[in-house]
């Protein structure tokens, strides 16, 4: 977007733990004159079903990745130096109308990107995915939703409730936002409440890829079929940070046992080169349960990647 791209404080002269206090310690989007790649928060919870606090997530993020660096060794980029890169604040959503709330936050979705902008959204819990998904939709038609989650998501109600954590995939496939063909959950474990819902998930356009498969069959393998379903469009990465285990990551509300390391999220993360990523989001870090900021760190890292592989991509 523009050729005198703005990165991060240098750390070589300002300590880490001093400020900016946005992302990576980026340049906030009033200090240049666009982005190419906007980092957004939302810091909203109001669609929880279980342990509140993801709407504190994007500040405990943005503090948790003072840390990361400009130079990227597994994927040989640096993603601040190719792509204007800037943190944009936080959307502030009303947290007691679940309506108004998904409007506002497509709407600003929507206002980020007008001028051609990838964004990464930092939430707040998944419900947030929907509105996104509606906003990418109108622009790439049919997307391929990459989701990484402990759970479905796909869900009908809760408390017959249509708009929850548990459901956004579901609205979404049911108002034709997403590539059927193309779809996958990653990391799926735990227990369900029903053998059916793996069955209504399958007619919804997911295939599945279960946390165990990567003990059995290997990361390697893993990213192939992952690919292997996602190439030829456009494809929507959504990581929930309890696709990890809760060793990783005690920091989420629906905390899952069995789940996968930081180690193969990331490397998971960084086979999505090549392909046509038009937006990302990382979210349920609730940092009331996290320790020594675990959780924050891993979702930081998650989010250099994805930046990472947009600037491989670029």
């Amino acid at each position: 977007m523009t050729s005198d791209i703005v990165g991060p404080v240098d750390a070589t002269k300002y300590p880490r733990y001093t400020e900016p206090s946005t992302f990576a310690r980026l340049p906030r989007i009033s200090d240049v004159p666009g982005a190419d790649v906007c980092i957004v928060g939302v810091p909203f919870d109001s669609g929880v079903s279980y342990r509140p606090g993801a709407r504190f997530g994007p500040s405990h993020v943005r503090a948790a990745s003072k840390l990361l660096r400009p130079f990227n060794p597994a994927l040989g980029v640096e993603p601040f130096a190719s792509r204007q890169v800037a943190d944009c604040g936080d959307i502030a959503a009303n947290p007691f109308n679940l309506d108004e709330a998904i409007a506002t936050i497509d709407g600003a979705i929507t206002d980020l990107r007008k001028d051609g902008s990838t964004v990464l959204t930092i939430g707040g819990d998944h419900t947030i995915a929907l509105p996104i998904l509606r906003s990418l939709a109108r622009d790439h038609g049919k997307i391929a939703v990459l989701h990484f989650d402990a759970h479905l998501d796909t869900w009908d109600t809760y408390f017959e409730a249509p708009y929850t954590h548990g459901t956004p995939f579901r609205r979404a496939s049911e108002e034709g936002l997403i590539d059927m063909e193309r779809s996958l959950h990653m990391g799926i474990r735990g227990p369900l409440y029903s053998r059916t819902d793996l069955e209504d998930d399958a007619v919804l356009g997911f295939q599945v890829i279960r946390s165990d498969d990567y003990e059995f069959d290997g990361v390697a393998s893993i990213v192939e079929r992952m690919r292997g379903r996602l190439d030829g469009g456009p494809v929507y990465v959504s990581v929930d940070i309890d696709v990890l285990d809760p060793a990783h990551a005690p920091g989420t509300g629906t905390p899952e046992a069995g789940g996968l390391t930081s180690r193969e999220l990331l490397n998971s993360l960084r086979g999505l080169v090549g392909l046509d990523i038009v937006g990302a989001d990382i979210v349920e870090v609730a940092p009331a349960y996290d320790h020594a900021e675990i959780t924050g760190i891993a979702a930081a890292h998650v989010g250099y990647e994805l930046l990472s592989v947009l600037a491989a991509n670029s």
